[in-house]
């Protein structure tokens, strides 16, 4: 009914905060009171501005869309952890204190290291998950993301342009064209941003990822939740090869690799990754 409909325009979703874990989480709610809840959780140094519109909005047709700030992040409170674990941890808590039972996980980047923790902390939460642009614990050059991100955020500062144009996607014409579109779209909010992330946050949250790259595997053969792997065939901060590793390992995980794209490949494919995850989430 229209009634129970909310806002589905993700540049007027108000920013939210709930206790959780001792701290005040931010967050921002899209779409109708029913349906499984999806949440959605992103990548190094982003804020909620950082979640790519038309895969909000689109998963918020017909479900409610929880964005969610880690602790330190944006206009969370508190200081960003330094390990993967406690995110999670947060993560759970986060979820709980909004009161939602069941949930969809959509973890990109760092996120889906988030993403894969509360999948073994705690598999009753989760119904069915998406693993976006992200790698196992231990996976191959998951602890050199700062060596290979450095020399390309100091390449965006000295060509003002933002580091995703560089980090995300390709050197193509089709990928320099998705980047280009990708962060015009991150634009379009103008009123209520959300807090820049610090420099010492974002270099906590690098600390994170390196201790998870360097971290034992995990038992992911013992995930028992639905999965959905997805990323670009060329990326360069998790290597794609780690997609196609987590997709070995979790038991009858699908795995969906878009091709001349790189970390970002779900936005440069923003249509055809939002069909194929509410096709997936929908099952």
């Amino acid at each position: 009914m229209a009634t129970h409909i909310r806002s589905a325009d993700w540049k007027a979703a108000p920013t939210r905060h709930v206790e959780a874990a001792g701290t005040r989480f931010a967050y921002r709610r899209l779409g109708p009171d029913t349906g499984v809840p999806v949440v959605l959780l992103n990548h190094w140094g982003a804020n909620l501005d950082n979640f790519d519109p038309p895969i909000v909005e689109g998963l918020a047709a017909d479900r409610p869309v929880y964005a969610l700030d880690y602790r330190g992040i944006g206009s969370s409170g508190g200081r960003a952890p330094l390990t993967v674990a406690e995110m999670a941890k947060d993560t759970i808590a986060t979820i709980r204190a909004l009161g939602l039972k069941s949930v969809d996980l959509i973890g990109f980047s760092l996120g889906g290291f988030v993403a894969q923790q509360i999948l073994l902390d705690a598999p009753d939460l989760v119904r069915r998950a998406i693993l976006a642009g992200t790698g196992p614990a231990g996976g191959t050059g998951i602890e050199r993301v700062g060596p290979v991100s450095w020399p390309l955020i100091i390449k965006g500062l000295l060509t003002f342009r933002d580091p995703k144009f560089y980090l995300f996607f390709t050197s193509s014409a089709a990928g320099k064209r998705a980047a280009f579109e990708f962060l015009a779209r991150l634009k379009e909010r103008t009123g209520d941003r959300d807090k820049a992330v610090s420099l010492t946050a974002f270099l906590r949250q690098l600390k994170a990822i390196k201790a998870w790259g360097l971290q034992a595997p995990q038992p992911l053969d013992g995930v028992r939740t639905p999965v959905l792997v997805a990323n670009g065939d060329h990326d360069i901060m998790v290597p794609s090869e780690n997609s196609v590793d987590l997709a070995r390992r979790i038991p009858g995980a699908q795995l969906v690799l878009y091709p001349d794209a790189g970390h970002g490949g779900i936005f440069q494919y923003h249509d055809a990754f939002l069909r194929k995850a509410k096709a997936f989430l929908a099952a």
